[in-house]
């Protein structure tokens, strides 16, 4: 089942408010929960590679998304990190140690973690 939120639009708009921009809040939370499950020890780079453009790709939809940046200074200062994580140039590269890619990782599912919240409290949603 998705979820998607179309609060304040007219009947009918929902459909293709869902085409335009999903926030599929049970995939995001599931991608981040696989992603946070991930360890050090077991987990390749291959996999974590892997992972990588998705959960880049969720918190991208969410920094989109009207979460209150402009009431809320907690707010902003996660979207300012959001957008710094998203940033390619502060990506993991091929070079870049497993460990750095690692954590760079459980960043970037954390962060997505708490916009998801955010995202779902501001649309009446439930918790994530």
């Amino acid at each position: 089942m998705m979820t998607v939120a179309s609060i304040g639009k007219a009947p009918g708009a929902a459909e293709s408010a869902a085409a335009e921009d999903p926030i599929d809040v049970e995939t995001i939370s599931s991608r981040t929960a696989s992603v946070l499950a991930m360890k050090m020890g077991t987990s390749t780079r291959e996999d974590m590679d892997s992972a990588m453009p998705a959960i880049v790709g969720h918190l991208n939809l969410l920094l989109c998304e009207d979460l209150g940046a402009d009431r809320d200074q907690e707010v902003r200062a996660l979207i300012r990190k959001g957008y710094t994580l998203i940033d390619p140039s502060k990506r993991p590269a091929e070079g870049t140690p497993s460990f750095g890619a690692f954590l760079y990782l459980r960043d970037v599912a954390l962060l997505t973690r708490r916009l998801l919240w955010i995202y779902t409290e501001r649309n009446g949603l439930g918790a994530p």
